[in-house]
């Protein structure tokens, strides 16, 4: 069979270099690469019985365990294109992401499953669900993961893959709704996934990944979400160089049980979502000196979200054996751009792009020169998505052409060059919050405060905070005659709607939201009101 850049074909050139090597710990769940592969096999022609096939997509929607990496496999091995669903989602979003993407298949756990409720009626195209027991006993239907898989056969005997088979992206984003990011299974291993080759060139064919393999890879735990690029494309780096991926599964960051695990498994790479992670783990180990045993830690990588410059100066510290604290910088349009460095003499943030591929754009889509004082926005060239899923008119204005024609995408965010090519970063183009990894699109969350029949006005905004990074803020002023409302009432408002990330941590009423005369926001007022 000829081998492609589909992600199955990858991992597949790598259980077969290394097969009885230790591929996943995940919770109780602990399989070589030849067991994974059986497994996911099994899963693959379960689905496919079920009439799963190229092209359809089978939405994912599991906390981290073992069977959201075989879903994902037998996905990729039938050609179909697996969907990450966030579990945070309430009944509505999640509906949505799965009608949106047109899934034929639902993978899921028994509980989140059960979270859709009457919305799963809503879902046309959805034909089969695949439930995996997670000791809830809601009533849902469909059939039962592990008795699929026990029915399935475990021989791989499936057709040829292609490099431009689809890998899809939901993300939360800039324009409200979740969109899905479509990229090609080549193109998204080579910008996001190191192309199999993390401190090097790419390599040049897929059979190069087995020879690779046989170099031993290291221990990598993900302590991010599966469900977020950045946890899946770590997990990937893990996968396809031979390596052996440990998943955090607890359905919260608890920090002890954490450190356990990284010293149980003899992590050497930890992967966290910037400080809402990090910090934590800094805090606790000096609380309890010699209490977690990290001396196979060699390096620690944050995506997401940023680490504070004193969160990092204190792992180096707090654990001897850590050569580095790799805070990656990139995004759901333009993959891994590029690795954070000193931030600039105010305070913001900074990185090196990792290729001429990244750069800033000035309004003619024409490279900003270094060392100049002119503001553009960041994007990237070369090896980028497709475009966004069923949105054209999104596409159209993220992915562009220049005069030139060298295509774009553009990452939201605005920035400039230093004079050493390095980029610092002034903020988004549109108004986003990062609060610990996830994104909050403020116009969703003041839509959501306006329902509530006391308010007239609201401004979101997104303040400091030591854990997260940014928290939801909120401003609220209350409509004429209304009964009195109190910030808590309103955040209780909120969660009846949204999922809990997006939900105002503080909210100040106030006599008046300040806008322009034209009606425009005040966000800079209101953000001064938290800080």
């Amino acid at each position: 069979m000829t081998r492609s850049f589909n992600l199955a074909d990858l991992f597949e050139i790598v259980a077969d270099a290394v097969p009885d090597k230790l591929a996943l710990v995940a919770g109780d769940a602990r399989l070589t690469y030849r067991e994974l592969d059986e497994r996911a096999n099994r899963a693959a022609h379960h689905l496919a019985a079920a009439g799963i096939g190229p092209g359809d997509h089978v939405s994912i929607l599991a906390y981290n365990r073992a069977e959201w990496i075989e879903t994902q496999i037998a996905a990729w091995k039938l050609r179909a294109v697996p969907v990450n669903v966030n579990y945070r989602y309430t009944a509505d979003e999640l509906a949505y992401v799965i009608g949106d993407s047109e899934s034929a298949a639902l993978v899921g756990e028994r509980s989140l499953i059960a979270r859709l409720g009457a919305a799963r009626g809503e879902l046309g195209r959805l034909r089969h669900v695949l439930v995996i027991e997670d000791g809830s006993d809601d009533e849902v239907d469909g059939a039962r993961y592990e008795e699929a898989l026990a029915a399935a056969s475990p021989d791989r005997d499936f057709a040829e893959r292609s490099s431009d088979d689809l890998y899809l992206l939901y993300t939360g984003g800039t324009t409200g709704m979740p969109k899905g990011v479509m990229w090609r299974c080549e193109d998204i291993f080579m910008s996001a996934m190191f192309g199999g080759n993390l401190l090097g060139d790419p390599v040049s064919k897929p059979e190069e990944l087995g020879t690779k393999a046989l170099d031993g890879g290291v221990t990598t735990m993900v302590c991010a979400p599966m469900m977020h690029g950045a946890g899946m494309w770590v997990a990937w780096i893990a996968l396809t160089s031979g390596s052996t991926l440990v998943l955090w599964t607890g359905r919260r960051f608890d920090t002890a049980a954490v450190l356990e695990v990284a010293e149980r498994e003899s992590a050497q790479v930890l992967l966290l979502v910037g400080d809402v992670m990090a910090r934590p783990i800094a805090d606790r180990l000096a609380a309890a000196p010699g209490a977690h045993d990290l001396s196979n830690v060699i390096a620690i990588g944050t995506g997401g979200a940023a680490t504070s410059p004193d969160v990092k100066a204190r792992l180096h510290e707090l654990i001897p054996s850590l050569l580095v604290v790799l805070d990656a910088f990139g995004g759901s349009e333009t993959g891994a751009s590029g690795q954070a460095v000193e931030p600039a003499a105010d305070g913001s943030p900074r990185f090196m792009p990792r290729s001429a591929d990244v750069a800033v754009l000035d309004e003619s889509l024409r490279r900003v020169p270094p060392g100049s004082d002119a503001i553009g926005q960041l994007a990237r060239t070369g090896r980028i998505p497709l475009g966004y899923w069923k949105d054209e008119a999104k596409t159209a204005k993220t992915f562009v052409t220049g005069a030139d024609g060298e295509r774009w995408a553009l990452q939201g965010d605005m920035a400039r060059v230093d004079a050493d090519g390095s980029i610092i970063l002034l903020g988004r183009g549109s108004l986003v919050i990062n609060t610990g990894g996830e994104k909050v699109f403020v116009e969703e969350v003041e839509a959501a405060l306006k329902t509530h029949p006391a308010v007239y006005d609201a401004l979101v905004v997104g303040v400091p905070d030591d854990r997260l990074g940014s928290r939801v803020a909120a401003a609220v002023s209350l409509a004429a005659g209304a009964a009195p409302v109190t910030p808590d009432e309103l955040i209780t408002h909120c969660r009846t709607a949204m999922a809990g990330y997006k939900v105002p941590r503080d909210i100040r009423i106030v006599d008046e939201v300040k806008r322009s005369p034209a009606g425009k926001a005040d966000y800079r007022w209101a953000r001064s009101l938290h800080t």
